[in-house]
């Protein structure tokens, strides 16, 4: 007679997970007291961060009174848009808005295009002078010229009160190059360059029909690294800018607060700080605004992006 032996089935990967449905009810009470711990901890972090944004939110079309004795704490408690219309009321604030949107949406699309194709010839091991050039990069992360300097080279170079003076200083970071750089050398197959080459493809043909198709991940994150960089530039408008119709809308913002603070008098100072603190709160949502959009529309790529493209030592 023949036996049989029989052999015991694989471990599957839920058996080797220690937090699944069966081992939870074997979890001992100082399992379960971490656990509050964590989770009660995790919950403050996330009020501390998101209560700010929500007090800003409800402040801004509140009774201004009603919000300086405090009684809008969760809730918004007299609802007004007095701030809102005075603040849309100014023309310069539609002319600041366009200035930042052109600003951000040219910026940022000079940026990538001189920061993906960099860090596509840095991540080719072929490419030999690549170690020299990336080092001379990361020196300038450290040492910079400096304001003076740099005011005395955009004005030799004619970049004083103009557009460009938003774009092209600032058309590389040499983080987002290593980041980019890290990406390309991890996440995309050397097998896929040697298929293009018996292909017959160039450099660049690899570069635009295989390289940048696979990179979307890394497109948007660095992407919206920069249009929030550009987004948020508020020295540059305040220094290198002297005409008012190029300004962009933080420096406009910033002074229609600083119009609306200085307006008291002696006889109405607390109902002018109070309505000025409601037009504070206004031009805090009108300039986020926009972020706030943009940023659930790409938050699918941020965890793969940037951890594909993380530096890796």
């Amino acid at each position: 007679m023949s036996a049989t032996t029989a052999v015991p089935a694989p471990k599957t990967s839920g058996d080797q997970i220690p937090w699944n449905k069966h081992q939870r009810q074997h979890l001992t009470p100082s399992d379960w007291v971490a656990s509050i711990i964590i989770y009660g901890l995790i919950a403050l972090a996330v009020i501390a961060v998101l209560y700010p944004l929500w007090f800003v939110v409800i402040a801004s079309f509140s009774d201004p009174n009603k919000v300086a004795a405090g009684e809008a704490f969760l809730l918004p408690k007299g609802i007004t848009f007095a701030g809102y219309a005075k603040v849309f009321a100014n023309a310069r604030i539609w002319h600041g808005y366009m200035n930042t949107i052109i600003y951000s949406v040219l910026g940022t699309a000079v940026n990538l295009a001189v920061t993906i194709p960099c860090a596509f010839a840095l991540s080719r091991k072929e490419f030999k002078p690549r170690r020299v050039i990336l080092f001379l990069f990361t020196v300038t992360m450290f040492i910079s010229g400096g304001l003076i300097p740099n005011y005395l080279l955009y004005k030799q170079l004619g970049l004083l009160n103009s557009m460009w003076v938003f774009i092209l200083p600032g058309a590389v970071s040499v983080y987002n190059v290593i980041v980019a750089r890290s990406f390309f050398e991890t996440s995309i197959p050397e097998e896929l360059f040697e298929a293009a080459q018996l292909d017959g493809e160039s450099y660049l043909g690899y570069f635009f029909k295989i390289v940048i198709p696979l990179s979307s991940a890394i497109l948007a994150v660095i992407g919206l690294y920069y249009f929030v960089g550009h987004w948020n530039d508020f020295m540059t408008g305040l220094i290198f800018i002297t005409d008012d119709d190029k300004q962009p809308l933080q420096v406009v913002l910033q002074q229609l607060l600083l119009v609306a603070q200085g307006t008291a008098t002696n006889v109405d100072a607390a109902a002018q700080q109070q309505a000025a603190d409601q037009i504070k709160f206004g031009i805090i949502i009108v300039s986020t605004l926009p972020l706030m959009i943009i940023y659930p529309l790409l938050q699918k790529y941020f965890n793969k992006g940037v951890m594909l493209g993380a530096v890796k030592g």
